[in-house]
């Protein structure tokens, strides 16, 4: 069946065989609900420069090797999230059920001196509509913590899915901030990283 279905998506002529099984399998329908669900995924990812990539004739070796590329630099941001205390439970009522929130705590004994896990709000704040709003509310969000923040996380903050217009807004607020002298950034691996600058001059 998924050999039939490699050979759908190449464009490859059917066989007479190859209909007589598509007609049994339904390996066109099959096809059609891979591309929905890579499209969902994307969509997910917000991603969706990459779906329009596909609709515009961009091969899927050159969409992988985006795929991929970002999913490393996704990787490394989170575990940068988990060096500052976040962690991400999928289902945290099962897997940390004693923590009053999903963030991981520092162990006595194993003394990293000086280091400020980020505080993650118990609830997600509300998104704000006007910019004015959203530039305060981020500002907010940063100075309650000594970590460093990346877009995605000062994103996630917020109710709402991270769509590249929500992360786009952010990075814009940030970057205004940043012009203000209120944050400090630093870029790793293409990925900046933003700090509340009092609170690094304190730390």
């Amino acid at each position: 069946m998924y050999n039939l279905l490699e050979k759908l998506r190449s464009g490859q002529p059917f066989t007479d065989g190859d209909r007589e099984y598509n007609n049994k399998a339904l390996v066109s329908t099959l096809k059609q609900i891979h591309d929905e669900l890579d499209t969902a995924v994307l969509e997910a990812y917000g991603w969706q420069d990459l779906i329009t990539a596909q609709q515009t004739g961009k091969t899927a070796e050159e969409i992988n090797a985006t795929i991929l590329e970002r999913l490393v630099a996704l990787n490394a941001e989170r575990a940068a999230e988990e060096r500052n205390g976040i962690i991400r439970w999928l289902r945290p009522e099962y897997q940390a059920p004693d923590q009053a929130k999903p963030t991981q705590t520092t162990l006595e004994g194993v003394g990293i001196e000086a280091e400020t896990a980020i505080i993650a709000p118990v609830e997600q704040q509300k998104w704000p509509t006007q910019p004015k709003v959203q530039l305060a509310a981020i500002r907010d969000l940063l100075r309650t913590s000594s970590g460093e923040w990346t877009a995605l996380q000062i994103a996630s903050q917020f109710t709402g899915r991270n769509t590249q217009k929500k992360l786009d807004a952010v990075m814009e607020n940030c970057d205004r901030l940043e012009w203000f002298g209120l944050l400090i950034r630093r870029e790793e691996a293409g990925i900046s990283y933003w700090q509340y600058a009092e609170l690094q001059q304190t730390a």
